[in-house]
């Protein structure tokens, strides 16, 4: 099973950046998708994107789509998730997971994420 420890979460600035880590082990990392999915206070936890185990191919939500991007290293076993323009609306709880065998299998703790008008 795959532990997935989440950082770089914090208070930022509308308009700010930040750049979400999510480091890997105890799995194969370079043969899973990796995912980042947010929960924000009294809402369902929302998708925001995907990246697949090569890192050459990503797709993310409207809402986010332009302003995050998702990448990874497997040397490092770590995936990415830079943010910018960063808006009140992206406040939420960061998670990572990893995709096996087709479902989302394993998650980390989450990082929060609050972003000030």
């Amino acid at each position: 099973q795959v532990q997935l420890v989440e950082s770089g979460g914090g208070l930022v600035q509308a308009g700010g950046s930040l750049r979400l880590s999510c480091a890997a082990s105890g799995g194969t990392f370079n043969s899973y998708a990796m995912g980042w999915f947010r929960q924000a206070p009294g809402k369902e936890r929302e998708f925001v994107g995907v990246i697949n185990w090569s890192g050459f191919s990503t797709f993310y939500a409207d809402s986010v789509k332009g302003r995050f991007t998702i990448s990874r290293d497997n040397a490092k076993n770590t995936v990415y998730l830079q943010m910018n323009s960063l808006k009140p609306e992206d406040t939420a709880v960061y998670y990572c997971a990893a995709k096996i065998a087709g479902s989302y299998a394993s998650w980390g703790q989450g990082t929060q994420v609050t972003v000030s008008s």
